[in-house]
């Protein structure tokens, strides 16, 4: 029986959902049925929750498939330029729910789901996580093909159909532990595997340079498989793809043991070609120098190379001919964007195939590398950058290594021509680092053989300029651009918080879905009593929803009118997660000394993954759940603070915590985060941010005026100030008792009195060793959380406040992000236009 509708439900019976016309409602529910019959063996006549999963996605599937092929088809006709984005991560979360969403057809399965007596938020919450990808890298990339889609550009993301995607988190004990996501154990119905796009990739071997050219031969051979999933446009008809190649040994792997008896072990042995695909490297801005990743990122980049040249010379839709043979307008046609550095190959690969095998000469072909491929940089941490040793390239891609050396020798050449004498500028600019191990510096390649060269947020990119990449901007000024990085607003606003999209759309109409700067018209209604009133009604319901959910997950009982304060991402020193449990650590000690002070109540939850191998990350997984343990049953404290750590933090939880949100925690340490996207998902979702002067943060508060943030803390220039002079923590220690206090009953065992010396670490490294200065910036957050504190008991100025956040957004969706990357750096212009439905007449 399906339950009765709440009034959260009802609300979501609304316009931006797409219309439940009857004859829709109709058909979905006979495509459901003929799915579910055929899903059902025959020997089982009891659906399961995962058959009618399986068989509503196969409905919504068939609605993408014609799409699908008319987009290609209309490519091959207009012959644009393309567009490929090559990354190691996508991390697309669900696909269900934002595939309904970008066709319109949210409403109608609704209707049908529930005509049938099913609940499709129950259906929803079967489908697993795509989790190929760390973090903001990852979700990035798949916003962008969101934004791709949905601007009519012709493009494609290129990636790796990891087995095994970003861990599930687990804690026990207050510890993470890390359990392997399987999350193709049940089947994708998202994906179709395109065997005849098979690809061989080569590594091992050696070179012969002979009379007809050069020769990288005696290769170990890997196939390259790829599988297609189609990423669809919002109401526009386009469905744009995404192919992520899978690794499968060939049929001869080693059988050649077979003569000898070994023939057990060799099939055994295609184990070790086909690992590559095998699992995803857990780790967050750094950087792991293992052979089997360096496999990993040549593999992806020579398969869609391969792919590339393919399209590029056949350009019909489903011809086997070749009509382009000139690959002197490869520019013309393809764009090529390296999401970090970790594509980075695809230079000397490019090369190897236009000179070994198209036989071009050098100067024409380096020509052609420059003017397809541009560089994203998204770190300016040391250790993040990639420096694989020369060893390892010598052994596993001899022939790249020859062609980066002769790279390296004419760009040192023309930096000595430009600086003559200057051998420290040629030392710090080589791709080749000289020091115990040799090592190639992949940013320096990326930067000398790419056209455009990025950061992600205005101040990311002035500090590449300024600092990282000095010696390069100074070479090549006109390389070096930024590109604010943004979300979709069609899986973070539309589809997580369609309470909010709804009210939004009643008063500036809906185009704003796809033309976010429309909601500066949001201004008009700061004063407006209703709308106040609508906003912060949405905000409690959805607060309301995700209290229950969090009981029911963690047994913890929420006060939903406390103030939701929210600090989820990776956990990394320098997103300052310590920063963020002196603070609670403060409150809690003043609650205990005032019992009787009226309190702004709040519920702080922090959440995100530690790289398993980061053993400071999983301490402070530690420290933020022991002092959970502590303060959530301190009967003096009762509802007033509650602190809670969101296990398994993901895309699709993310999509049921940022709408409930009241406070967003943006605390790095100015100069270390190069953008942030979960600041402007936060945001846009009518949460207030707390933050420093560091990535968006600065454009945020420039968009909705600095007063309608909290922004505390030292500044870029601050930090370098306090650099030179040389950080001293013990100082700060001495001077500020609450600080004492803090750091007294973490290293007394005051939060782990079973092992009073647990957290011996974590002291010390604040107390000697700290990078990101968390006590330097430690008063100046107390006093600005004290602000939140106050204006959170004035629930009428805190939406009016939210208001002005909203209403300053619009640039922060990745669609204007994506235009200037196309118009910018791609030489495409995106368009709005709708291309036909597969059941309209052309």
């Amino acid at each position: 029986m399906a339950k009765p509708l709440t009034d959260q439900d009802k609300r979501k019976q609304i316009s931006v959902r797409g219309l439940a016309g009857v004859e829709n409602v109709a058909d979905l529910k006979t495509n459901f049925n003929r799915h579910l019959h055929f899903t059902l063996v025959k020997d089982r006549n009891v659906a399961t929750k995962r058959d009618y999963y399986f068989a509503l996605a196969n409905t919504v599937r068939d609605h993408l498939v014609g799409r699908w092929i008319r987009t290609q088809q209309h490519y091959y006709e207009k012959d644009p330029k393309r567009v490929y984005y090559l990354s190691l991560e996508f991390y697309m979360g669900r696909t269900l729910q934002n595939t309904m969403v970008n066709l319109a057809l949210e409403n109608a399965c609704d209707e049908a789901t529930y005509q049938l007596g099913l609940d499709m938020e129950e259906l929803q919450d079967i489908e697993e996580d795509a989790g190929l990808g760390n973090g903001g890298l990852g979700r990035l990339a798949a916003c962008f093909l969101d934004s791709m889609a949905s601007l009519g550009l012709a493009a494609y993301g290129y990636g790796i159909r990891y087995e095994f995607g970003i861990f599930n988190q687990k804690i026990v004990n207050g510890w993470q532990v890390e359990e392997a996501d399987d999350w193709l154990r049940y089947g994708n119905p998202w994906e179709k595997a395109r065997p005849e796009y098979m690809r061989p990739v080569h590594f091992y071997g050696r070179v012969e340079h002979t009379a007809d050219g050069v020769k990288w031969v005696d290769t170990q051979v890997v196939l390259a498989l790829p599988y297609d999933t189609p990423v669809p446009g919002y109401r526009n008809n386009i469905v744009n793809t995404m192919r992520l190649w899978s690794a499968k040994a060939p049929c001869d792997f080693n059988l050649k043991d077979f003569n000898v008896g070994g023939y057990i072990q060799a099939v055994l042995d295609r184990n070790l070609a086909e690992n590559i695909s095998r699992v995803l490297y857990p780790n967050d801005n750094f950087f792991e120098g293992k052979e089997l990743r360096l496999k990993q990122e040549y593999f992806v980049v020579a398969a869609t190379l391969q792919d590339i040249i393919r399209r590029f010379k056949a350009s019909k839709f489903g011809s086997t001919e070749f009509v382009r043979l000139d690959l002197s307008t490869l520019p013309d046609k393809v764009a090529i964007q390296l999401n970090d550095t970790h594509p980075a190959m695809a230079i000397p690969e490019l090369m190897r195939i236009l000179v070994d095998m198209e036989k071009l000469n050098w100067e024409k072909a380096w020509d052609i590398v420059v003017r397809t491929c541009a560089y994203t940089n998204h770190t300016v941490l040391p250790e993040a950058l990639e420096r694989w040793p020369v060893d390892l390239f010598q052994n596993l891609l001899p022939r790249h290594l020859e062609i980066i050396y002769e790279i390296n020798r004419r760009h040192l050449e023309r930096i000595a021509k430009l600086y003559p004498g200057d051998f420290d500028r040629l030392r710090r600019m080589s791709l080749i680092e000289e020091g115990d191990v040799k090592k190639i510096n992949m940013a320096h390649l990326c930067i000398v053989g790419s056209h455009a060269v990025n950061g992600v947020a205005r101040i990311h990119s002035e500090i590449i300029k300024d600092t990282v990449f000095k010696d390069f901007y100074e070479v090549d000024p006109k390389k070096f651009q930024n590109k604010t990085n943004g979300i979709t607003p069609r899986r973070w606003l539309v589809m997580c918080n369609p309470g909010l999209a709804e009210v939004i759309a009643e008063r500036i109409g809906e185009d704003y879905i796809r033309d976010l700067d429309q909601l500066k018209n949001l201004l008009d209604f700061v004063d407006d009593d209703a709308f106040i009133r609508d906003v912060a009604k949405v905000k409690q319901e959805n607060k309301m929803k995700f209290a229950a959910y969090l009981e029911e997950q963690y047994k913890v009982k929420i006060n939903p009118n406390s103030m939701f304060d929210v600090h989820v991402k990776r956990i990394h020193e320098y997103k300052r997660q310590l920063l963020n449990c002196l603070h609670i650590i403060t409150l809690y000690n003043r609650i205990k000394k005032e019992p009787n002070k009226s309190w702004t109540p709040r519920t702080i939850m922090i959440g995100g993954k530690a790289a398993p191998g980061y053993h400071t990350a999983k301490m402070i997984i530690k420290l933020i759940t022991s002092i959970g343990d502590i303060i959530n049953n301190d009967p003096v404290v009762g509802d007033r603070l509650k602190v809670i750590f969101l296990e398994n933090y993901r895309v699709t939880l993310a999509e049921k915590a940022i709408p409930a949100a009241d406070l967003s925690e943006q605390i790095s340490t100015a100069g270390t985060e190069a953008s942030g996207t979960g600041n402007m998902k936060f945001m846009l979702n009518g949460a207030l941010t707390i933050g420093t002067m560091d990535g968006a943060n600065v454009e945020m508060a420039e968009e909705a005026g600095e007063e309608n943030l909290f922004i505390f803390g030292m500044r870029v220039p601050d930090v370098e100030a306090l650099d030179k002079k040389g950080y001293d923590a013990v100082s700060y220690y001495n001077r500020i008792p609450e600080l004492k206090q803090a750091m007294d009953q973490i290293s007394g065992g005051f939060f782990s009195p079973d092992q009073p010396g647990l957290f011996k670490d974590l002291v010390n490294m604040l107390m000697h060793h700290d990078r990101f200065k968390v006590f330097a910036d430690y008063e100046d957050y107390i006093k600005c959380q004290e602000k939140v504190s106050v204006l959170y008991k004035n629930p009428k100025e805190w939406t009016k406040m939210v208001i002005h956040n909203i209403a300053g957004c619009g640039k922060f969706s990745s669609d204007r992000t994506i235009s200037q990357y196309a118009r910018e750096i791609w030489g495409m212009e995106p368009s709005l236009e709708k291309i036909a439905a597969p059941d309209d007449p052309r």
